[in-house]
């Protein structure tokens, strides 16, 4: 099929910010990126985002709230920010863009209760910026049965380069693993990634989150209170699985000193990977994308206690800052075309499943 040029947009579990990526693809294998950028929240609608999600946790299923709603127009008019900054770096006509992949911003994942809820009005994003849109790209795979995330394996799979036995982690607020076998993959949340050391640095320092891993790194580990976190059946189970990031919390770390628990939350993280492995046949490299990256004391902690190689995606070709905004871009077009979202191995759903609806 023809390539198109589309535009993908994450606003990720980390809540640090939106990305934006231009993508020429058919959805399948022709890929070739185009331009990214990122364009970070105000602390002010960092905990705009953090109300909505506490309110939406109150809620049986999604319904109208005049606090989501409002959060569901800023989104989408900041959205339309990031395409018109993006069209204007690249020099990018708007009428070149045959389609926006709009993600909008999850404030609920209940799969166990079949539905998962990802604001963002898609109708006042695409009359901003005179584009159709795709979004809500999970729903379908819920109600069907099927977690909803991870969806970004399909576009790993495309853009996967030649190994018998390699991970994609990426580290965003959850963490996700993406893995490939000889002829086997698959994927599912690892647990919490950045979600509880942000939360945990926001909390007690003035800063937004853990720069360099220098607080972690100034503290020691306390064994006994990352044993209690380990001690959920969640990580027992088998994937694929998915899970909220307001499903963990940092109460446990409760009476730490700021480095000590940003150090503690940190081996967590890790410790969650090590655990995730468990879950799949052995693997000759991780390669991680997200925020985490950036974090090398996650990096060393991550590579410490698994065990497996790790490098940062860019090794692959990849940019691990656009990467997520793509997946979104690629999935929009698969969209559109009625091409599959998600499979049994990525989400458990029972069939190869398309999602997402369109907009103007």
């Amino acid at each position: 099929m023809q390539p198109i040029l589309t535009l993908g947009l994450m606003s990720g579990t980390s809540r640090d910010g939106i990305d934006a990526a231009l993508l020429l693809t058919d959805g399948e294998t022709h890929i070739e990126p185009k331009g990214h950028l990122t364009i970070p929240y105000t602390p002010e609608f960092q905990s705009q985002i953090a109300a909505a999600c506490a309110r939406a946790a109150t809620l049986k299923h999604p319904a109208p709230d005049p606090l989501i709603d409002q959060l569901s127009t800023d989104l989408a008019e900041l959205h339309a920010t990031a395409v018109h900054r993006l069209l204007a770096a690249t020099g990018t006509p708007p009428e070149a863009v045959a389609l926006i992949g709009f993600h909008g911003h999850t404030i609920a994942h209940k799969p166990h209760q079949k539905w998962t809820w990802q604001t963002g009005n898609a109708a006042r994003l695409a009359a901003l910026t005179g584009r159709p849109v795709i979004h809500n790209f999970r729903s379908a795979d819920v109600t069907a049965g099927g977690q909803g995330a991870p969806l970004a394996p399909g576009y790993h799979r495309a853009r996967r380069p030649y190994d018998e036995s390699l991970g994609i982690l990426n580290l965003g607020g959850v963490g996700n693993l993406t893995w490939f076998h000889e002829n086997a993959w698959g994927s599912f949340d690892t647990g919490p990634a950045n979600a509880l050391i942000d939360d945990w640095v926001r909390t007690h320092t003035a800063k937004s989150y853990d720069k360099d891993g220098a607080l972690a790194a100034a503290g020691s580990l306390h064994e006994s209170t990352l044993t209690a976190m380990l001690d959920l059946p969640w990580f027992d189970h088998p994937p694929p699985k998915s899970l909220d990031r307001d499903d963990f919390d940092i109460g446990p770390a409760r009476g730490l000193s700021p480095a000590d628990g940003a150090n503690t939350l940190t081996a967590f993280t890790a410790e969650t990977i090590r655990l995730a492995l468990g879950h799949v046949p052995p693997l000759a490299r991780l390669a991680i994308t997200g925020g985490g990256r950036h974090n090398p004391i996650l990096m060393a902690m991550i590579a410490h206690r698994t065990g497996v190689p790790t490098i940062p995606v860019e090794a692959l070709g990849w940019n691990g800052d656009a990467l997520e905004a793509e997946a979104f871009a690629w999935l929009a077009v698969r969209s559109d075309r009625g091409l599959p979202l998600s499979w049994p191995e990525t989400t458990g759903v029972p069939q190869p499943l398309t999602g997402g609806e369109r907009v103007g």
